[in-house]
């Protein structure tokens, strides 16, 4: 087994009495912990450069480039925790013990680290209070002099099977510790991303005040529906939800966040749900001066609630652009379905999707095909349905693949015959229909979807795919990257850099393609194509050490992959892209 020895920040965290909360009520303890992981630990992860290791049933190793991006990840999940147990009794709060350490790991070929670095990280973590963060000596003298940190000194402590006593610092949490954040090196603001030359907007999560954590997925499809409202208008630009959600329980300027997204507006809000009536607040900012453009409460019966959706939207985009005319407000209005009980397992279903994992793939299938049920003619259940089976293919975790793909594509052709504006649905069918090999078709569904939705990030990534396997790397390198500029904070920014890499692969641009793969698959290590794209471009590039460990990753991640059925995974069209794709693989190391 290859390994190699290096200096690594690393971050170990679990849950305060875990045990004690399962044995309580396991599933309530569970759905959160999956619900944080999934819209505040990982994209906050992903937002800090940092890739998760190793998760261990209620905690996490993860590796990052330096200490100061591990604590600024640590302080932003711990200061949102104190947020979100705001308000439950202490025998419900879910609290984590972070431990960070600057040491030397040894790496194996799969990605596990292992080695003195990593035990110490453990066992600081293991000695911390619930609700802190502990620093071993060598990790903080990285950081006191880079960011202004509110620190106690516990000193000389001995951990458990660590021979050594050792000098530990505690972080403080919370409201003061966010504030300090927001000073690095020299203590000045990054200038952040440039605005774009329309008015532009990111909607933050909004508030779940219905005092019930299982209703957190009812106020996230509210956003989402706003933000793909908003997102039908050619003269606005809208970020992408999955980039404006990385923000959810932590506590950040508005200013600070329009310079991260570049973007002059931003809406927050709240939603509470009570029995049959629902309530939105909202409020818009203009994030360059911080100054209030307008603020209401909305209040309404369920069966109303996408007429309150469509009024915030309205009043949003009054207030941004008023210039647009009143009769195309009326046109993007779009209600998707009927049936509250369908669109409530959309809802649900919308919210495993995101969570990146075999288990979640089913139960979003599952509640998409039970909202199919209760709405035949529901379009974005419909195209959703078909994307699940396609997020199985990227990720390499079908077992019947003969019966995956006729499925997928006979979902992906009804969506066609549901709706012929919903972009949301035709994105998703025309990207299932690429992935399993029905270029034209796919592209054609694609295409329409972004002329009803210029804004949506992923149509553009399944665009730039489509482009890679019809054999236009230029445009499919140009529409990652513009899918990127739309979601700069997208937990799945890693496919969009993978697309990209794949781009300058096949336009000949190995070095482009490797670091673009790499950055990939630091974030997500067991995405295979990022890993396939690694070894062919390095192995193209003749840099022989580097393919052959990327080769080793995918074996291992996907390990009945061979030269024989390579068609089938990645369906380049011309020959040439083809030949160029399994030539690297080959040197690499790809078996027949």
């Amino acid at each position: 087994m290859t390994e190699q020895r290096k200096l690594a920040a690393i971050l170990a965290a679990d849950v305060a009495g875990f045990s004690r909360l399962t044995g309580a009520d396991e599933e309530r303890t569970l759905a959160r912990l999956r619900a944080l992981r999934s819209d505040l630990i990982d994209p906050t992860i992903a937002v800090h450069r940092g890739r998760v290791v190793k998760r261990t049933g209620d905690g996490a190793l993860v590796e990052f480039r330096s200490v100061v991006d591990a604590v600024r990840c640590a302080i932003e999940v711990q200061t949102a925790m104190v947020e979100r147990n705001a308000g439950l009794p202490p025998d419900r709060r879910i609290e984590f013990r972070i431990g960070i350490h600057l040491g030397d790991v040894v790496e194996e070929s799969d990605g596990d680290l292992m080695g003195d670095g990593v035990n110490i990280a453990a066992r600081l973590e293991g000695a911390a209070m619930p609700g802190t963060i502990y620093l071993s000596e060598d990790a903080y003298r990285q950081v006191r002099a880079r960011l202004d940190l509110s620190v106690s000194d516990l000193g000389e402590t001995r951990l458990k099977n660590i021979a050594e006593p050792m000098r530990i610092y505690s972080l403080q949490v919370g409201s003061a510790a966010q504030a300090h954040l927001r000073s690095a090196v020299q203590g000045e603001p990054s200038p952040g991303l440039a605005l774009p030359d329309k008015p532009s907007i990111a909607v933050l999560p909004f508030t779940n005040m219905s005092g019930d954590p299982e209703q957190e997925y009812f106020a996230d499809g509210m956003v989402e529906d706003i933000i793909t409202a908003l997102s039908r208008f050619r003269q606005l630009f809208v970020i992408a939800r999955n980039s404006s959600f990385t923000y959810k329980g932590r506590a950040v300027e508005v200013k600070q966040i329009g310079r991260e997204l570049g973007v002059r507006y931003v809406l927050e809000g709240s939603v509470r749900r009570s029995g049959s009536r629902v309530r939105i607040t909202g409020q818009l900012i203009d994030a360059t001066t911080g100054a209030h453009l307008w603020a209401d409460r909305i209040d309404g019966e369920l069966a109303d609630i996408f007429d309150l959706q469509d009024r915030v939207t309205a009043s949003v985009v009054g207030a941004i652009a008023p210039k647009l005319e009143q009769a195309e407000i009326e046109r993007v209005k779009l209600k998707p379905t009927e049936s509250l009980d369908a669109y409530d397992c959309y809802l649900r279903g919308m919210a495993a999707f995101k969570l990146f994992s075999t288990d979640a793939n089913k139960e979003a299938l599952a509640f998409f095909a039970r909202a199919l049920e209760l709405d035949p003619g529901f379009a974005a259940a419909c195209g959703m349905a078909a994307r699940c089976y396609a997020q199985r293919r990227g990720f390499g975790w079908n077992s019947g693949a003969d019966n995956d793909s006729a499925e997928a594509c006979r979902l992906a052709r009804k969506v066609a015959g549901l709706s012929r504006d919903d972009a949301v649905a035709l994105a998703a069918a025309g990207f299932t229909l690429v992935m399993f090999g029905e270029i034209a078709d796919g592209a054609a569904h694609i295409d329409r979807a972004l002329a009803h939705n210029p804004n949506l990030a992923w149509a553009w990534n399944a665009s730039a795919v489509a482009n890679a396997f019809s054999g236009d790397a230029d445009a499919a390198v140009e529409q990652a990257e513009h899918a990127m500029r739309l979601s700069p904070l997208d937990t799945n920014f890693f496919a969009m850099e993978a697309l990209a890499g794949l781009g300058h692969l096949l336009a000949g641009r190995y070095d482009e393609a490797y670091s673009c793969a790499e950055a990939a698959s630091r974030v997500q290590p067991n995405f295979p194509l990022s890993v396939a794209i690694a070894a062919a471009s390095a192995a193209h590039a003749g840099r022989f050490d580097n393919a052959q460990l990327a080769m080793a990753r995918l074996l291992q991640i996907s390990p009945a992959l061979n030269r024989s059925n390579l068609s089938q995974w990645l369906p380049l069209q011309r020959p040439q892209d083809f030949t160029l794709w399994a030539e690297g693989l080959r040197k690499a190391g790809l078996p027949a």
